[in-house]
């Protein structure tokens, strides 16, 4: 436990929602199911294996003692801890309270988070580079270019990308994924945001909606963030052959794809394989990086996200 003691011990207040300390890289033996992120003003430790009461007391007082160096004095300490124990989810507050609405920043965008509740909180971290490489791309587009691009945003989830690539530029974004919760949220990002023209919602089946999405592009950029293994919904060994054979009617001319996948079951070369057999027109570009704290001992198993164009 001695590297997340460590991690607390050089934490400081504000600033954007991230990751403190990440032991699920394997990089700090004997810490593999720890983490701890910022969701400011909340710290969230959360846990993937049962921990024993006297270990919780000992990280809630590391939390405490840094806090009480870096905050002013009226702040109170705000802390969650969730177990995610094989087959249990329990999320306790441990300390202080946690907002409502709860809205955090990243890259000077608002997004609505709730740390109380479910294993995902609104904002997946590990994606930060992913969303700082559709800002780049948009921005470099209207300036090469001149143009405005249109975006397909699958999996949208609470429509993190969405907001990333309206704020740089784009012209549309069309967004789906089947949870209407997760999309309500979305819309709220956005309006919060100011960010709403351009923007549109489908609760749909993907598999179910070509129709639509294709009436809808071409795509200068196509966005594909899936879960691994949700059943009724993805399953990644199953369905992304299925889906990587329509990306290129969906692409525009020279538009890009990209790809993620967050398996750690499943290699770089699941997705590169499986892109060479099911659309061999699409040609590799890069993998971007993940966030330096998101750093494993094996990249193989860690968050892969892969750039496609369409020449």
């Amino acid at each position: 436990m001695q590297a997340l003691l460590d991690a607390i011990e050089t934490m400081t207040p504000g600033g954007d929602a991230r990751r403190i300390f990440h032991g699920r890289g394997g990089r700090y033996p004997g810490c593999e199911h720890w983490v701890l992120d910022a969701f400011p003003p909340v710290w969230v430790l959360t846990s993937f294996r049962s921990i024993n009461e006297d270990d919780l007391a000992t990280i809630g007082a590391a939390l405490q003692a840094r806090w009480e160096r870096i905050a002013s004095q009226a702040e109170p300490l705000n802390w969650v801890y969730q177990c995610r124990a094989t087959g249990a989810v329990e999320t306790r507050l441990m300390s202080g309270a946690v907002p409502e609405p709860h809205e955090v920043t990243e890259g000077g965008l608002g997004y609505l988070v709730h740390v109380l509740k479910g294993q995902n909180h609104g904002l997946f971290l590990d994606m930060a580079e992913g969303r700082r490489w559709v800002h780049e791309y948009i921005t470099q587009s209207l300036s090469t270019q001149g143009t405005r691009p249109k975006v397909l945003n699958l999996f949208a989830y609470t429509c993190a990308f969405s907001l990333v690539a309206l704020h740089a530029g784009a012209e549309q974004v069309v967004n789906m994924d089947m949870s209407k919760g997760a999309l309500e949220i979305g819309r709220q990002n956005h309006r919060r945001n100011d960010l709403a023209a351009g923007a549109s919602f489908f609760a749909h089946d993907i598999f179910s909606s070509w129709g639509k999405l294709t009436r809808n592009g071409p795509y200068d950029l196509v966005i594909v963030d899936p879960p691994s293994y949700q059943k009724g919904s993805f399953i990644a060994t199953k369905d992304y052959a299925r889906l990587m054979r329509r990306l290129p009617s969906l692409l525009a001319p020279g538009g890009h794809v990209l790809l993620c996948l967050n398996a750690p079951e499943l290699g770089l070369e699941f997705l590169l394989g499986s892109m060479r057999e099911h659309a061999p027109d699409l040609t590799y570009v890069a993998r971007v990086a993940n966030p330096l704290v998101f750093s494993d001992t094996d990249e193989d198993r860690s968050l892969k996200v892969l750039v496609y164009r369409q020449d």
